[in-house]
């Protein structure tokens, strides 16, 4: 234990020197004891309730006389910057030989990321549209009932919902039906939601996850990715709708590919068709992959139903905007297509599994991007 402190009786420098000098002999003699151990010096000497500078500062600093403070204060801080440092020495193990580096140890390499196929594949769909003038829109995962379904002529109870049961927020029966949250079942929202901030014209691409009540197997995931596409103005037509798409398939698949339509029904379109592709595989002349029917079907798609522009109407109303959306005066139309899908048959994966299992060995193989064969 250190000494008890004595009192100072004169305020001199010489006899403030030879005070301090005995207090910084005291804490050398410490460190070079045969006892030393670095904690028990520090809470000796920097403890802030008993340590030994602590009683320094109370004893000779706070009570000395005011034309005193100064020299007591320059010697005070002296003291405690050489004891610091003889911490800080006695902290820092011993510098130890290092030897040499050994150039001839193999090195390490660092493996270059590539992009997962799924975004691959739809970041070559969207520029596919970009290139034709479409801007890229996005939205929230979580929706309301409104704009993932009520918004796109799926009244309550429709049948057509059952084709997209999907996860909802738990703990919402309070709360209107269009105003409760679930996950988005495709990304048609953003659809209305850009309708609602833009007047037409308008052409929009619009990527993204969407999620549905689906057993998981071979060719369905309860999560996969969509890329859909909205154009919006005045004389637009089914005709427009079928070059857009043919132009699409043959920019992305190769100018071999033909297309063709078959009548359908979506709730948001209508007229409503589906889409098929000549099978990339055997060049339309029939194989396994397209159950030898030599086309593979790929796309929904149709002109925006009447009923979509009356309810963007009314809800840009209640949001204090002008109903711009007048099925008289504009039309449009907008497909829909399955990300997963078409990265399954553009990289030959048989199983949608492998692209949501995270398996480096499989993903790997993607660091060059395949080719259709």
């Amino acid at each position: 234990m250190s000494a008890e402190l004595p009192e100072l009786k004169n305020f001199d420098e010489v006899s403030l020197d030879a005070a301090f000098a005995k207090i910084q002999a005291e804490a050398e003699a410490a460190v070079a004891g045969k006892a030393f151990d670095v904690e028990t010096f520090r809470l000796q000497w920097l403890g802030r309730k008993q340590g030994r500078l602590k009683s320094i500062s109370d004893v000779w600093l706070k009570t000395a006389p005011p034309e005193a403070k100064k020299l007591i204060g320059q010697r005070f801080n002296a003291l405690k910057e050489s004891i610091e440092l003889t911490l800080t020495a006695k902290e820092t193990p011993a510098t130890k030989e290092i030897s040499g580096l050994d150039v001839t140890l193999p090195g390490l390499t660092r493996r270059v990321g590539v992009e997962h196929p799924l975004i691959q594949t739809m970041a070559e769909i969207v520029s596919v549209f970009q290139r034709m003038g479409y801007s890229v829109g996005l939205g929230p995962e979580v929706e309301t009932d409104f704009y993932n379904f009520e918004a796109l002529n799926f009244p309550p109870n429709h049948p057509a919902r059952d084709t997209q049961d999907t996860l909802v927020v738990a703990d919402q029966e309070k709360k209107p039906l269009r105003d409760r949250l679930l996950m988005r079942t495709h990304t048609s929202p953003v659809q209305i939601r850009t309708m609602l901030e833009q007047a037409p014209p308008l052409r929009i691409i619009i990527p993204g996850k969407v999620h549905r009540n689906d057993a998981a197997d071979a060719t369905h995931s309860p999560v996969f990715h969509q890329v859909e596409g909205l154009c919006v103005g005045e004389d637009i037509t089914f005709s427009d709708l079928k070059g857009t798409l043919d132009y699409a398939m043959k920019a992305f698949f190769g100018s071999s590919v033909k297309t063709r339509f078959f009548p359908s029904f979506f709730p948001f379109t209508e007229p409503s068709a589906d889409v098929q592709i000549s099978c990339i595989f055997c060049n339309g002349k029939g194989c396994r992959k397209c159950k030898h029917s030599g086309w593979i079907e790929l796309l929904g798609c149709g002109m925006v139903d009447a009923a979509v522009f009356e309810q963007v109407n009314q809800r840009r109303v209640e949001l204090g905007r002008d109903p711009v959306y007048d099925p008289a005066k504009i039309s449009g139309f907008a497909f829909g297509m399955g990300v997963d899908r078409i990265a399954m048959m553009k990289y030959g994966i048989s199983d949608i599994g492998l692209l949501y299992s995270g398996d480096m060995r499989f993903l790997e193989q993607f660091g060059n991007q395949a080719q259709f064969a």
